[in-house]
């Protein structure tokens, strides 16, 4: 690799990793999401339709800018494409550039400009955790999502072979009463329910206290504490690789410790071969007496 291509590499590393960079094209996405926005407001927005035009063209051809530095400051296609958010990125960059004045394409470009508001996501780092710590919490709570899934079923069977007869629109069947057990899990209007069957059954409150029980406080809590342990493993990470927290600073006594511990040895060695050296002097003279 020639000294200039070096050079250009070095300063469009130097612009990409800038902070008042970051935050200009932060703004850049805030002010793209604002004219998607405007363009919903067709009868407000149609006087300034041509220069909301002019502005998502400029928009979309900063974004190939940006993204082009970004590759450029890498310096290989390929250690660029090896970051995920990389990718997404560089598709919504690109997806971005379908034209809007093709009558036929101009809803799938308008559908394609309204998610480069994720690249919010892929520019602030501590929102890639939060996303990162969603998708890595989707396997552990699928078992909790399972049993609450089993505790439905078996609460609709019981509640559709009961309260059938009092109310057929709630519980006519199980797949109804799985809705209508929905409705109570969210408090939407549970206790309307609740006072229809307790009109024939006065002990129907102990079906629906403990069904809230289950799935509001327990199943719910469950999910969270799920949630946070892995947001809290990915914050550990983060840290790690920002060079922060409290897992860095132990990185560093461990470092200093170990420092001390070779400075140790080597003082020791130092001052043991210092004494093999006076006892052998001394061996010596006695020797020579």
């Amino acid at each position: 690799m020639n000294q200039p291509f070096d050079t250009w590499q070095q300063r469009f590393e130097t612009l990409r990793s800038n902070k008042f960079f970051e935050a200009f094209v932060i703004a850049i996405i805030v002010v793209s999401a604002l004219v998607i926005g405007a363009k919903t407001y067709e009868e407000e927005t149609s006087r300034f339709e041509q220069w909301l035009l002019y502005l998502d063209l400029a928009i979309t051809v900063f974004f190939l800018i940006e993204i082009l530095i970004r590759i450029a400051a890498e310096g290989s296609l390929v250690r660029f494409f090896k970051r995920g958010w990389n990718v997404f990125d560089f598709v919504i960059v690109t997806a971005s550039l379908i034209p809007m004045d093709d009558s036929e394409m101009v809803l799938l470009a308008r559908l394609l400009r309204i998610f480069r508001v994720l690249r919010l996501v892929s520019m602030i780092p501590e929102l890639q955790m939060l996303l990162s710590a969603l998708v890595k919490s989707i396997p552990r709570m699928g078992y909790v999502v399972l049993l609450m899934f089993i505790i439905f079923y078996i609460y609709a069977a019981i509640g559709s072979f009961l309260f059938a007869d009092i109310d057929s629109f709630l519980w006519g069947n199980i797949s109804i009463s799985m809705l209508t057990l929905f409705r109570i899990a969210t408090f939407e209007d549970w206790t309307d329910i609740l006072y229809v069957t307790q009109e024939v059954y006065a002990w129907s409150w102990i079906y629906y206290l403990t069904f809230i029980f289950l799935t509001a406080f327990i199943f719910l809590n469950m999910m969270i504490g799920i949630v946070l342990d892995v947001m809290q493993k990915e914050s550990a990470a983060l840290d790690l690789l920002n060079n922060e927290g409290d897992v860095d600073e132990t990185q560093k006594l461990r470092y200093e410790v170990s420092e001390i511990r070779s400075q140790l040895d080597r003082m020791e060695a130092t001052l043991s071969g210092q004494s093999a050296d006076n006892a052998r002097t001394h061996v010596d003279k006695h020797r020579q007496d």
